[in-house]
C-alpha cells in the first residue's frame, strides 16, 4: 500500500521549498507515495479582516505568488508528466535564483525550461480556469483542514505545518528519511500535537 498524503505550496516559501524538493526527489527515486499537491496562497491567507479576497482583485496576479500558483495548477492538471519539473522550477526561480514571480517573463521561461508551451499554460491562467481551481483549493483546504501555511502534510485526517531545515540535493534516500517519517506521525500518532526544536540547530 502506498503512503497516501497531501501537501500544501506556495512558491514564495523557502520552506515549502525545502519539503517540495524532498517529496519531488523522493518520487523520482521510485518511492511508493501517492501524493496530491495542494495550493494554499500566503497572499490570501495575509488579507485582513474587512479586506477583499485576493482573486476578487482586478488583477489578481499583482498579489505575490498568484500567478506562479495558477501557472504551476494548469500545469498538474493539464500536463502532469511535466508537474514535478515545473514545480522544481517554479521554487528554484524564487529562491535559488530570485526573481519575481509576478513576473511573466519568469514563468514563461520557467515553463519553456520545463519542455512546455508556454501559450497553452498562460492560456490557461488568462482564462480565469486556474484561479478558479486555486480559489477552490484553497478554501477547501482552510475549511476542511484549518490550514493556514506551508508546508502543510494532510494524512489519515490530520493537516500538520511542518518544517524541514534541509535539502535532498539529488539523494532520494534523504528525501526517503525525511518524507516518510513524517507522512506516519500525521497519519499515525494523533495525540503527538506540537513537536517543535527550540533552536536551528542541527
Amino acid at each position: 500500500m502506498p503512503r497516501t498524503f497531501a501537501v500544501t505550496f506556495d512558491y514564495l516559501c523557502p520552506f515549502a521549498r525545502n519539503a517540495h524538493e524532498h517529496v519531488v526527489e523522493g518520487l523520482r527515486d521510485g518511492a511508493d507515495w501517492d501524493v496530491t499537491f495542494v495550493p494554499y496562497s500566503l497572499a490570501q491567507g495575509h488579507v485582513e479582516e474587512g479586506q477583499p479576497d485576493v482573486w476578487d482583485h482586478d488583477d489578481p496576479n499583482a498579489a505575490s505568488g498568484v500567478l506562479a500558483l495558477q501557472v504551476g495548477l494548469a500545469v498538474r492538471d493539464h500536463e502532469p508528466e511535466r508537474f514535478l519539473d515545473v514545480h522544481e522550477r517554479l521554487f528554484a526561480a524564487r529562491h535559488d535564483e530570485g526573481h519575481d514571480l509576478k513576473d511573466r517573463a519568469v514563468v514563461r521561461a520557467v515553463l519553456e525550461a520545463g519542455g512546455l508551451e508556454a501559450d497553452e499554460i498562460l492560456r490557461i491562467v488568462d482564462d480565469g480556469g486556474a484561479l478558479k481551481t486555486l480559489r477552490q483549493e484553497h478554501q477547501d483546504a482552510v475549511a476542511e483542514h484549518h490550514v493556514w501555511g506551508v508546508p502543510t502534510f494532510i494524512a489519515g485526517g490530520r493537516a500538520v505545518f511542518v518544517r524541514f531545515l534541509d535539502r535532498p540535493e539529488g539523494d532520494g534516500s534523504t528525501a526517503r528519511a525525511r518524507i516518510e517519517p513524517t507522512v506516519d506521525l500525521v497519519a499515525d500518532a494523533p495525540m503527538l500535537h506540537e513537536f517543535k526544536q527550540t533552536n536551528l540547530t542541527i
